[in-house]
């Protein structure tokens, strides 16, 4: 069967409901007397409610629907097999840039640019070894939000020791790991931190559970990296009168007494600058965006002086600049933190 009418056939699916897949009607109208562009994303398993990464990419696409007029639409996936079906839905809506959401999407994106040529892709925390024209890569440099939420988990815990919990053991979470404890070792040589990872991004019970351990054995404070795992994390800090550190988003409101800080990924702002570059007949096409500091693309929340000292917060502002200035490089690996001096 032709690819076209396998798109029609899933298209026609979800309109009767047989898929998992949900759509969030797109904004109609016209920008400037043209069609708006039209602008869709792909979903990891954790879904666009997961107070984390999807959410934030969510939140991107919502900012550019309120400020430039574009249509905007999701397909949820709740298993890695959705993620293909998922992205022939927007190709057959004739959306203009299709965005997956997560590093696992990279070998659907890389098909689907290569067996639709004519359409736009993006695809975050996933770098080529040589970009397809038509698709932008996008990823961050997650270890220096970590480091600097590291520092304040080293200056702030009272027990010398906290955690980490990550989603899945690969590369672009090991980063966070990594940032994570050279900052606390930067701020407190004495402190442990205690790693577990919970193999799902989309398991607040796995998180939960994880996290009492810790919290048992002696951590008074936990960073996590992975997703709606780590709503399960924040619960039980909030259950144990803990602290917690969140990822990707501003993840205070979840517990406001609680969550100290949050290590912010930017894929809000990433999303929302490729489409308006795509709207602006500007697509960075063939090439992939690295997001840092420098470039605003990660930092702590917003709400980090809620709860943190202001001697602390200082302490990380001027950690922070050097980084900018390019005088100390995060860690991001383990050879690279064992090599810190």
């Amino acid at each position: 069967m032709n690819k076209k009418l396998v798109s029609m056939f899933l298209a026609g699916a979800v309109f009767l409901g047989t898929l998992t897949g949900c759509t969030q009607p797109a904004n109609e109208g016209k920008q400037g007397g043209q069609e708006a562009v039209k602008v869709g994303m792909v979903t990891d398993v954790g879904g666009v409610n997961d107070q984390s990464f999807n959410q934030s990419a969510w939140e991107g696409l919502q900012k550019g629907e309120k400020d430039y007029g574009i249509r905007i639409s999701y397909q949820e996936s709740n298993q890695e097999a959705d993620y293909a079906p998922n992205i022939e839905i927007l190709v057959d809506q004739n959306t203009d840039l299709i965005w997956g959401v997560g590093f696992k999407m990279g070998k659907a994106i890389e098909e689907a640019a290569e067996n639709y040529p004519d359409f736009k892709f993006g695809i975050i925390d996933y770098a080529y070894e040589k970009t397809p024209e038509n698709v932008v890569g996008v990823v961050f440099k997650e270890e220096e939000a970590s480091y600097l939420v590291g520092l304040i988990a080293g200056k702030m815990t009272q027990t010398n020791r906290v955690g980490f919990i990550g989603g899945m053991d690969v590369p672009v979470i090991q980063k966070f790991q990594y940032g994570f404890m050279a900052g606390v070792k930067k701020a407190n040589p004495d402190a442990i931190v205690d790693v577990q990872y919970a193999n799902a991004f989309n398991d607040p019970a796995r998180g939960k559970a994880i996290a009492r351990q810790m919290y048992q054995r002696g951590a008074d404070i936990i960073f996590h990296a992975a997703g709606d795992t780590g709503t399960g994390m924040i619960e039980a800090a909030r259950e144990e009168g803990k602290f917690a550190i969140g990822v990707d988003r501003d993840q205070n409101d979840l517990a406001p007494e609680n969550v100290i800080t949050s290590a912010m990924k930017r894929v809000d702002n990433a999303i929302y600058e490729v489409s308006k570059r795509l709207a602006d007949g500007n697509f960075p096409g063939g090439t992939t965006i690295v997001y840092g500091l420098k470039e605003g693309g990660v930092d702590i929340a917003p709400t980090t002086s809620k709860n943190v000292p202001q001697e602390i917060l200082d302490f990380v502002e001027a950690q922070k600049q050097e980084i900018i200035d390019g005088k100390f490089t995060v860690p991001s690996t383990e050879a690279e933190l064992n090599a810190m001096k």
